[in-house]
């Protein structure tokens, strides 16, 4: 018996009629796993990444055991300020891909076309909206969310803050960098605070958030070091950690649990053997669940996921004793902000800091902007000499699938790379 499938079976089934019970059950399954992950780790796992996946997991059931405390966030909202508030930060992208691993995203889908969302709308906001909508996911403490990276927020906040009816922010931020635009963004962010203060009755202290952004600072000073650590390391890792670190370095930026991952994932790092096998730095989200990707590259000695951009879309060039400043200039740098040219500038600096043989570019369902810069992306990597294959694909839709084309382009791809030695 599959007892993923049975478990997303039953989630689905209670989902059409009794939407609390279908979220009762979320919670069971979801504790189980967590309390697996914590006894009885994967052995093939690095410790910081054993820890990695409990952390993840204790960020996505928290929601659903503590929605008076939650804040629902677009993955790249500047979370310090709720964390100073006591908030948990409520995901769309990271709730959705656990939705999805349970298997019960289908019908979720299904919700968002009865209310008018458009089909070709990412399939992560159509699965996180589509739960809501049916009544699993809990109302939030309120709402907060930007233009970056993507136009879904736009409609799915929009969707859900009149559904829940709680309040809710938008944080509009500019293209390009400038003097005006870091003022103009910080301002924002300061409305944002004064709105969860009223929402939480906490206001926020200023020296105590200055404090988390020095963490969040120091934290990404410690990844991009790892980065450049592992160049030449071999580190045997599955296809879900990538993605659990693109959520952590948004998410739970500024808090310890998050800066503690990074020290063991260096820690880790110092320890491992010499580098085996290809190194392949992913550019966008994953597809976790696709079997021809676990065939390829899951803890795989031939080739390994060395970074996924999603981890590394801010850099740490900001000062943390304006913490204001510092967070509206980390979301206008951020990497998934503006001109395609600059993300996949980014985006090969990281790849040449990874020791990457090769990239993969994931046209994800709906993204627009990745699937729209695909073939300049192709262009630009292939011309700084690193070989870069384009998949597409759906990361969180498991009916999709394209799972065919995905194992024979994979393989294909890393025969080149081998070939080129």
């Amino acid at each position: 018996m599959n007892i993923i499938k049975t478990f997303g079976t039953t989630v689905s089934s209670l989902s059409e009629k009794h939407p609390v019970a279908a979220r009762n059950v979320l919670k069971a399954g979801w504790m189980l796993q967590d309390a697996r992950f914590r006894f009885f780790p994967d052995r093939r796992l690095n410790t910081s990444d054993a820890y990695l996946s409990t952390l993840m997991m204790d960020t996505m059931r928290a929601p659903l055991r503590h929605p008076e405390e939650t804040a629902m966030v677009s993955i790249f909202t500047p979370c310090e300020i709720m964390q100073e508030a006591g908030l948990i930060p409520y995901s769309v992208e990271g709730m959705s891909c656990y939705i999805s691993a349970s298997e019960a995203e289908a019908p979720m889908i299904e919700k968002t076309s009865e209310y008018g969302l458009p089909e070709t709308l990412c399939s992560y906001h159509r699965v996180f909206a589509g739960t809501a909508l049916k009544g699993i996911l809990p109302a939030p403490k309120l709402i907060a969310y930007t233009n970056v990276a993507c136009d879904a927020n736009m409609l799915t906040f929009k969707a859900l803050a009149e559904y829940y009816d709680v309040p809710s922010f938008f944080i509009e931020v500019p293209a390009y960098y400038s003097k005006a635009a870091v003022s103009m963004v910080a301002d924002e962010l300061r409305e944002l605070a004064d709105l969860i203060c009223r929402a939480t009755g906490k206001k926020t202290d200023e020296e105590a958030l200055k404090k988390r952004v020095a963490r969040s600072k120091r934290t990404l000073e410690l990844f991009a070091r790892s980065r450049r650590m592992r160049a030449d390391k071999f580190i045997s890792t599955d296809i879900v950690s990538p993605l659990y670190l693109g959520l952590t370095n948004n998410l739970l930026l500024g808090t310890k649990e998050g800066e503690k991952y990074v020290n063991m994932l260096l820690a880790d790092i110092r320890k491992a053997p010499e580098k085996k096998g290809k190194h392949i730095y992913w550019m966008h989200t994953l597809p976790f669940w696709s079997d021809s990707l676990k065939k390829s590259l899951l803890f795989s000695e031939r080739a390994q996921i060395v970074g996924d951009e999603l981890a590394d879309v801010a850099d740490a060039d900001f000062d943390s004793d304006h913490p204001f400043e510092a967070m509206a200039q980390r979301l206008i740098n951020n990497a998934t902000n503006g001109n395609i040219t600059r993300r996949i500038e980014l985006g090969i600096k990281h790849a040449k800091e990874t020791g990457a043989d090769g990239v993969v570019w994931f046209n994800h369902w709906g993204c627009k902007h990745t699937i729209g810069g695909s073939n300049l992306a192709k262009k630009m990597f292939e011309e700084a000499g690193i070989p870069l294959l384009v998949l597409d694909g759906d990361g969180c839709d498991h009916s999709h699938g394209g799972e065919g084309q995905t194992a024979t382009r994979l393989e294909a791809f890393l025969e080149l790379l081998e070939q080129e030695g």
